[in-house]
């Protein structure tokens, strides 16, 4: 396992709660929409075992032409050890990235395709969003549907209406109002849904979607195949 140390150039402040990291690319380090990374803060592997505690599995908000590896979090008042270090860390300081894969890169099967996600989750679909926005071969048309209750929504520079590319974006600050218009997407039954949030909002937006007749093929979740079945039935479940 490779180990890439690098700092951090830049931080911004996306709302009061949100920041993201923006970290110099190390060389010969690269990566594709969709894709997440492990994140570690100085002292990690320090002893015989890696300090846990100093890791996170993280998605990668930007693409590589915008010559930075982006990490954007949610940081809380009330914080883990690792989301306290963050949030007091400065430009210039080093952290650590290794194991880079990608679950949700963007499809071109020529179908719609539906983003659904929670809160920071949508970092995720930002890379995807643009990789669709500078090349829209192959891919339908996209729609982003996104929570947050906060309603500081993310990314709105990106995430907007774009009739010229059929691209659509939409949020919402409730979880009916979330859940009504997953069953208005899902009416679309040749459609793929990309669906990323804290595995609560996974099971039961994995619920709404498959009561109306998608099945687990047709979604895409940011998990490791031994993980896919805790969350997408299979075989005569999979209906």
């Amino acid at each position: 396992m490779q180990i890439y140390w690098t700092k951090i150039n830049q931080i911004i402040e996306e709302t009061p709660e949100v920041k993201t990291f923006l970290l110099d690319c190390p060389k010969d380090y690269t990566w594709q929409e969709g894709s997440h990374l492990h994140l570690a803060l100085k002292g990690f592997n320090i002893g015989e075992k890696p300090n846990r505690s100093l890791v996170r599995h993280m998605s990668i908000s930007t693409l590589p032409n915008e010559q930075g590896v982006g990490i954007t979090t949610r940081i809380k008042e009330q914080a883990s050890e690792f989301k306290t270090i963050l949030k007091h860390i400065t430009v210039g300081e080093e952290v650590a990235l290794f194991k880079t894969h990608t679950h949700v890169p963007l499809k071109r099967e020529n179908k719609n395709i539906y983003l659904l996600s929670a809160g920071v989750g949508i970092a995720t679909f930002r890379p995807l969003v643009l990789d669709y926005l500078a090349d829209t071969d192959q891919v339908a048309q996209i729609h982003s549907l996104n929570i947050d209750s906060s309603g500081d929504y993310l990314f709105t520079d990106i995430f907007h209406t774009n009739p010229d590319k059929n691209f659509h974006a939409e949020f919402v600050n409730n979880r009916p109002a979330y859940y009504e218009q997953v069953k208005e997407l899902a009416t679309d039954k040749t459609g793929l849904y990309y669906v990323v949030g804290s595995d609560e909002f996974l099971v039961q937006t994995i619920a709404v979607l498959q009561e109306q007749g998608i099945t687990s093929e047709q979604i895409m979740l940011d998990k490791h195949a031994h993980q896919l079945p805790d969350f997408l039935p299979v075989g005569e479940n999979a209906k």
